[in-house]
């Protein structure tokens, strides 16, 4: 029987993706957030790194992780649904969906916030610090 033979490339011979670094030792997601947002982490953060006693400004510390979550949570989600072009009712019930889930969460990062010593509050805003590199 005779063979075929064929010109096209290969399926298999796929472009690689371009790399503009060496991958991080683990992988992480970040997102964009506003220029005000951006500020106001930076004030807070230094607030708290350069407090004699980090537990005082646990409150706005809190806060901020709220907002930046919340941030995070409109950025890959609800963004996404409009991007989608997901109808309304489909963005709305996310929206309501994403709503209560912040407002549990908000309670637990609260408890848990309020009860960390000075070292664990720098350690959190370490990390926040490296989130934004």
């Amino acid at each position: 029987m005779p063979t075929k033979t064929s010109t096209a490339t290969p399926a298999a011979a796929k472009s690689k993706p371009k790399t503009a670094a060496k991958p991080a030792a683990k992988p992480f997601l970040r997102f964009h957030h506003s220029a005000p947002l951006r500020a106001k982490t930076l004030k807070v953060l230094e607030t708290v790194e350069n407090a004699d006693k980090p537990t005082e400004h646990s409150g706005p510390l809190t806060d901020l992780i709220l907002e930046l979550t919340d941030a995070g949570m409109d950025q890959f989600f609800l963004q996404s649904l409009k991007a989608t072009k997901a109808n309304f009712v489909v963005q709305q019930s996310a929206s309501l969906g994403l709503s209560g889930v912040q407002k549990v969460m908000g309670t637990v990062i609260r408890n848990i916030i309020g009860r960390m010593d000075d070292k664990q509050l720098l350690s959190v805003c370490g990390s926040i610090r490296q989130f934004m590199v």
